[in-house]
Protein backbone atom coordinates (compact mmCIF):
# COMPACT_ATOMS: atom_id res chain seq x y z
CA UNK A 1 0.00 0.00 0.00
CA UNK A 2 1.08 3.62 -0.52
CA UNK A 3 2.66 5.38 2.42
CA UNK A 4 -0.08 7.02 4.50
CA UNK A 5 2.24 9.07 6.69
CA UNK A 6 0.23 12.28 6.45
CA UNK A 7 -0.83 14.09 9.60
CA UNK A 8 -3.88 15.53 7.85
CA UNK A 9 -7.38 14.21 8.47
CA UNK A 10 -8.02 11.18 6.22
CA UNK A 11 -11.60 10.50 5.09
CA UNK A 12 -12.39 7.23 3.33
CA UNK A 13 -15.07 7.45 0.63
CA UNK A 14 -17.36 4.44 0.40
CA UNK A 15 -18.73 2.90 -2.81
CA UNK A 16 -17.07 3.61 -6.15
CA UNK A 17 -16.73 1.65 -9.35
CA UNK A 18 -15.42 -1.79 -10.16
CA UNK A 19 -12.78 -2.35 -12.81
CA UNK A 20 -10.99 -5.41 -14.11
CA UNK A 21 -7.71 -6.49 -12.47
CA UNK A 22 -4.55 -4.89 -13.82
CA UNK A 23 -3.67 -6.14 -17.25
CA UNK A 24 -7.18 -7.24 -18.21
CA UNK A 25 -9.01 -5.32 -20.93
CA UNK A 26 -12.48 -5.53 -19.36
CA UNK A 27 -14.56 -2.35 -19.17
CA UNK A 28 -15.24 -0.30 -16.09
CA UNK A 29 -18.52 -1.15 -14.36
CA UNK A 30 -20.26 1.34 -12.08
CA UNK A 31 -21.38 0.01 -8.71
CA UNK A 32 -25.08 -0.19 -7.82
CA UNK A 33 -24.50 2.78 -5.46
CA UNK A 34 -23.05 4.87 -8.29
CA UNK A 35 -25.87 3.87 -10.64
CA UNK A 36 -28.36 4.86 -7.96
CA UNK A 37 -26.74 8.27 -7.58
CA UNK A 38 -26.73 8.74 -11.35
CA UNK A 39 -30.42 7.84 -11.56
CA UNK A 40 -31.28 10.38 -8.87
CA UNK A 41 -29.33 13.19 -10.52
CA UNK A 42 -30.78 12.39 -13.95
CA UNK A 43 -34.32 12.46 -12.59
CA UNK A 44 -33.72 15.86 -10.99
CA UNK A 45 -32.10 17.10 -14.21
CA UNK A 46 -35.07 16.02 -16.33
CA UNK A 47 -37.52 17.67 -13.90
CA UNK A 48 -35.48 20.87 -14.03
CA UNK A 49 -35.46 20.81 -17.83
CA UNK A 50 -39.22 20.24 -17.95
CA UNK A 51 -39.71 23.37 -15.85
CA UNK A 52 -37.31 25.29 -18.12
CA UNK A 53 -39.21 24.31 -21.27
CA UNK A 54 -42.49 25.07 -19.50
CA UNK A 55 -41.24 28.58 -18.77
CA UNK A 56 -40.28 28.95 -22.42
CA UNK A 57 -43.84 28.01 -23.43
CA UNK A 58 -45.24 30.61 -21.03
CA UNK A 59 -42.90 33.24 -22.51
CA UNK A 60 -44.01 32.32 -26.04
CA UNK A 61 -47.66 32.67 -25.00
CA UNK A 62 -46.88 36.11 -23.58
CA UNK A 63 -45.50 37.14 -26.97
CA UNK A 64 -48.89 36.35 -28.49
CA UNK A 65 -50.83 38.55 -26.04
CA UNK A 66 -50.09 42.24 -26.69
CA UNK A 67 -49.36 44.55 -25.06
CA UNK A 68 -46.18 42.67 -24.15
CA UNK A 69 -44.68 43.39 -20.73
CA UNK A 70 -40.89 43.69 -21.01
CA UNK A 71 -40.03 42.93 -17.39
CA UNK A 72 -42.26 39.82 -17.38
CA UNK A 73 -40.58 38.41 -20.48
CA UNK A 74 -37.12 39.04 -19.05
CA UNK A 75 -38.13 37.41 -15.75
CA UNK A 76 -39.41 34.33 -17.61
CA UNK A 77 -36.19 34.11 -19.64
CA UNK A 78 -34.06 34.42 -16.50
CA UNK A 79 -36.04 31.70 -14.72
CA UNK A 80 -35.79 29.51 -17.83
CA UNK A 81 -32.02 29.98 -17.77
CA UNK A 82 -31.71 29.02 -14.10
CA UNK A 83 -33.59 25.75 -14.52
CA UNK A 84 -31.79 24.91 -17.77
CA UNK A 85 -28.38 25.44 -16.17
CA UNK A 86 -29.27 23.51 -13.01
CA UNK A 87 -30.49 20.63 -15.15
CA UNK A 88 -27.28 20.58 -17.17
CA UNK A 89 -25.07 20.58 -14.08
CA UNK A 90 -27.04 17.73 -12.54
CA UNK A 91 -26.93 15.74 -15.80
CA UNK A 92 -23.16 16.10 -16.12
CA UNK A 93 -22.75 15.03 -12.50
CA UNK A 94 -24.89 11.95 -13.21
CA UNK A 95 -22.65 11.05 -16.15
CA UNK A 96 -19.62 11.00 -13.86
CA UNK A 97 -21.32 8.37 -11.70
CA UNK A 98 -22.50 6.25 -14.63
CA UNK A 99 -20.68 7.13 -17.89
CA UNK A 100 -21.55 5.94 -21.37
CA UNK A 101 -19.28 3.97 -23.69
CA UNK A 102 -17.38 5.70 -26.49
CA UNK A 103 -17.99 2.64 -28.65
CA UNK A 104 -21.66 3.61 -28.96
CA UNK A 105 -20.89 6.93 -30.62
CA UNK A 106 -24.43 8.29 -31.04
CA UNK A 107 -25.52 7.37 -27.52
CA UNK A 108 -22.26 8.69 -26.09
CA UNK A 109 -22.74 12.03 -27.86
CA UNK A 110 -26.37 12.42 -26.81
CA UNK A 111 -25.75 11.39 -23.20
CA UNK A 112 -22.67 13.62 -22.91
CA UNK A 113 -24.10 16.69 -24.63
CA UNK A 114 -27.79 16.48 -23.73
CA UNK A 115 -27.52 19.67 -21.71
CA UNK A 116 -26.51 21.63 -24.80
CA UNK A 117 -29.29 20.02 -26.84
CA UNK A 118 -31.87 20.97 -24.21
CA UNK A 119 -30.50 24.52 -24.12
CA UNK A 120 -31.22 24.89 -27.83
CA UNK A 121 -34.75 23.51 -27.34
CA UNK A 122 -35.38 25.77 -24.34
CA UNK A 123 -34.25 29.02 -25.97
CA UNK A 124 -33.84 28.96 -29.76
CA UNK A 125 -37.60 28.92 -30.62
CA UNK A 126 -38.13 31.79 -28.18
CA UNK A 127 -35.26 33.81 -29.67
CA UNK A 128 -36.62 33.36 -33.19
CA UNK A 129 -40.14 34.36 -32.15
CA UNK A 130 -38.87 37.45 -30.34
CA UNK A 131 -37.05 38.78 -33.39
CA UNK A 132 -39.94 37.99 -35.74
CA UNK A 133 -42.67 39.34 -33.44
CA UNK A 134 -44.39 42.37 -34.93
CA UNK A 135 -45.72 43.60 -31.58
CA UNK A 136 -42.22 44.12 -30.20
CA UNK A 137 -40.76 47.38 -31.41
CA UNK A 138 -37.37 49.10 -31.34
CA UNK A 139 -35.66 49.13 -27.94
CA UNK A 140 -38.10 46.63 -26.44
CA UNK A 141 -37.29 44.02 -29.10
CA UNK A 142 -33.57 44.79 -28.84
CA UNK A 143 -33.52 44.45 -25.04
CA UNK A 144 -35.63 41.30 -24.79
CA UNK A 145 -33.88 39.75 -27.79
CA UNK A 146 -30.43 40.46 -26.36
CA UNK A 147 -31.39 38.90 -23.01
CA UNK A 148 -32.74 35.79 -24.75
CA UNK A 149 -29.61 35.41 -26.91
CA UNK A 150 -27.32 35.77 -23.90
CA UNK A 151 -29.41 33.20 -22.03
CA UNK A 152 -29.14 30.81 -25.00
CA UNK A 153 -25.35 31.18 -25.08
CA UNK A 154 -24.94 30.71 -21.31
CA UNK A 155 -27.23 27.68 -21.23
CA UNK A 156 -25.52 26.19 -24.28
CA UNK A 157 -22.00 26.59 -22.91
CA UNK A 158 -23.06 25.25 -19.52
CA UNK A 159 -24.69 22.26 -21.19
CA UNK A 160 -21.63 21.31 -23.23
CA UNK A 161 -19.35 18.77 -21.56
CA UNK A 162 -15.87 19.58 -22.88
CA UNK A 163 -14.35 16.52 -21.18
CA UNK A 164 -17.12 13.92 -21.02
CA UNK A 165 -16.42 10.79 -18.96
CA UNK A 166 -16.58 7.38 -20.57
CA UNK A 167 -16.37 3.75 -19.52
CA UNK A 168 -13.14 3.41 -21.50
CA UNK A 169 -11.56 6.45 -19.83
CA UNK A 170 -12.41 5.17 -16.35
CA UNK A 171 -10.98 1.74 -17.19
CA UNK A 172 -7.77 3.26 -18.59
CA UNK A 173 -7.22 5.57 -15.62
CA UNK A 174 -7.94 2.79 -13.13
CA UNK A 175 -5.59 0.42 -14.97
CA UNK A 176 -2.85 3.06 -14.86
CA UNK A 177 -3.03 3.23 -11.05
CA UNK A 178 -3.41 -0.53 -10.62
CA UNK A 179 -0.44 -1.25 -12.89
CA UNK A 180 1.70 1.00 -10.69
CA UNK A 181 0.46 0.08 -7.23
CA UNK A 182 -1.44 -3.18 -7.64
CA UNK A 183 -4.64 -1.66 -6.28
CA UNK A 184 -7.29 0.92 -7.11
CA UNK A 185 -6.57 3.35 -4.28
CA UNK A 186 -5.85 7.09 -4.55
CA UNK A 187 -5.98 10.29 -2.50
CA UNK A 188 -7.35 13.74 -3.32
CA UNK A 189 -8.42 16.99 -1.66
CA UNK A 190 -11.58 19.08 -1.76
CA UNK A 191 -10.13 21.69 -4.12
CA UNK A 192 -7.48 19.53 -5.82
CA UNK A 193 -7.13 18.93 -9.55
CA UNK A 194 -5.22 15.62 -9.42
CA UNK A 195 -5.46 12.33 -7.55
CA UNK A 196 -2.40 11.02 -5.72
CA UNK A 197 -0.78 7.67 -4.87
CA UNK A 198 0.65 8.95 -1.57
CA UNK A 199 -1.34 10.69 1.15
CA UNK A 200 1.86 12.48 2.23
CA UNK A 201 2.57 13.93 -1.24
CA UNK A 202 3.76 17.49 -0.66
CA UNK A 203 1.24 18.85 -3.17
CA UNK A 204 -1.65 17.98 -0.83
CA UNK A 205 0.17 18.39 2.48
CA UNK A 206 0.16 22.16 2.63
CA UNK A 207 -0.96 24.64 5.28
CA UNK A 208 -4.20 25.07 3.28
CA UNK A 209 -5.07 21.37 3.40
CA UNK A 210 -7.38 20.34 6.23
CA UNK A 211 -8.70 17.02 4.93
CA UNK A 212 -7.54 14.37 2.46
CA UNK A 213 -9.99 11.94 0.89
CA UNK A 214 -9.15 8.39 -0.13
CA UNK A 215 -10.98 5.99 -2.42
CA UNK A 216 -10.99 4.72 -5.99
CA UNK A 217 -10.08 6.52 -9.19
CA UNK A 218 -13.76 6.51 -10.16
CA UNK A 219 -14.71 8.19 -6.88
CA UNK A 220 -12.22 10.99 -7.48
CA UNK A 221 -13.94 11.61 -10.82
CA UNK A 222 -17.48 11.13 -9.51
CA UNK A 223 -17.15 13.47 -6.56
CA UNK A 224 -14.63 16.09 -7.69
CA UNK A 225 -14.31 15.50 -11.47
CA UNK A 226 -10.56 14.86 -11.07
CA UNK A 227 -9.15 13.22 -14.18
CA UNK A 228 -5.37 13.28 -13.83
CA UNK A 229 -2.76 11.36 -11.82
CA UNK A 230 -0.17 13.42 -9.95
CA UNK A 231 3.11 13.14 -11.89
CA UNK A 232 5.13 13.62 -8.72
CA UNK A 233 3.43 10.60 -7.11
CA UNK A 234 3.88 8.54 -10.25
CA UNK A 235 7.61 9.28 -10.42
CA UNK A 236 8.04 8.70 -6.68
CA UNK A 237 6.30 5.32 -6.83
CA UNK A 238 8.45 4.15 -9.73
CA UNK A 239 11.61 5.28 -7.95
CA UNK A 240 10.72 3.71 -4.59
CA UNK A 241 9.60 0.43 -6.12
CA UNK A 242 12.60 0.21 -8.42
CA UNK A 243 10.60 0.22 -11.65
CA UNK A 244 13.43 1.79 -13.58
CA UNK A 245 15.91 -0.66 -12.12
CA UNK A 246 14.07 -3.52 -13.82
CA UNK A 247 13.58 -1.96 -17.22
CA UNK A 248 15.25 0.63 -19.41
CA UNK A 249 14.02 4.18 -18.93
CA UNK A 250 11.50 5.21 -21.61
CA UNK A 251 12.87 7.51 -24.29
CA UNK A 252 10.76 10.54 -23.44
CA UNK A 253 11.60 14.07 -22.46
CA UNK A 254 11.75 14.94 -18.77
CA UNK A 255 8.53 16.48 -17.45
CA UNK A 256 8.32 20.08 -16.38
CA UNK A 257 8.22 20.58 -12.60
CA UNK A 258 4.77 21.38 -11.26
CA UNK A 259 3.88 25.02 -10.72
CA UNK A 260 3.23 26.70 -7.40
CA UNK A 261 -0.46 26.76 -8.26
CA UNK A 262 -0.49 22.97 -8.65
CA UNK A 263 1.18 22.62 -5.27
CA UNK A 264 -1.98 23.94 -3.63
CA UNK A 265 -3.88 20.79 -4.48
Amino acid sequence: MPDTGTKKKLTKVEGGGVAAPAGEAKPFVATPESKGQAKKFRLLAVLSWIVAIGLEVVAILQLQKPPITTWLLIALIAADLVFAVVGSLLWKKANRFDPASEREKFRFFVQSQLGAIIAVIAFLPLVLLIFTNKDLKGKQKGLVGAVAVVALVIAGLTGVDFNPPSIEEYAEQTAQVENLTGQNHVFWTKSGTKYHLFSDCYHINTSKTEEIFEGTVAQARELKNITELCKTCEARWKKEKGVFAEQAPPAVEAEEPETDEEQTE
